[in-house]
């Protein structure tokens, strides 16, 4: 896939017609701009990225966040912070597909990635 051009954009309604669990959308020297789906039951994965701040801005579906020792429920219209170094993870615990926009600072993808699924990303990584 290749990134877009374009710096102003639906975001939110990209990120509800996503379908694929990361898509890497924009990346910038000091931001990247990614779009994630996950299914029913899936979860992105614990991590911990170091030297990277993350928000995650939820457009659809439900789940709960765990960051740090703290979990908490998640929707629509809610976002996640992530800072540097701190572990966390997001499940989906309802019943369709948790949708949302991620951004990145400094970018952690490579430019134009993309993984159909989380088995896809895992092999990738």
């Amino acid at each position: 896939m290749s990134e877009t051009p374009t710096l102003s954009l639906p975001v939110v309604d990209l990120a509800r017609e996503n379908d694929s669990f990361r898509k890497v959308v924009w990346t910038g020297d000091k931001t990247q701009l990614v779009l994630m789906a996950i299914p029913a039951g899936g979860e992105i994965g614990g991590e911990v990225h170091e030297g990277h701040d993350q928000l995650l801005y939820f457009v659809a579906g439900s789940g709960v966040a765990r960051i740090g020792e703290t979990e908490c429920e998640v929707g629509e219209g809610d976002v996640s912070i992530v800072p540097s170094g701190i572990f966390h993870n997001i499940r989906n615990t309802g019943s369709g597909i948790l949708k949302l926009f991620t951004t990145y600072s400094p970018p952690e993808h490579e430019p134009g990635t993309e993984h159909a699924t989380k088995s896809e990303a895992d092999t990738d990584a």
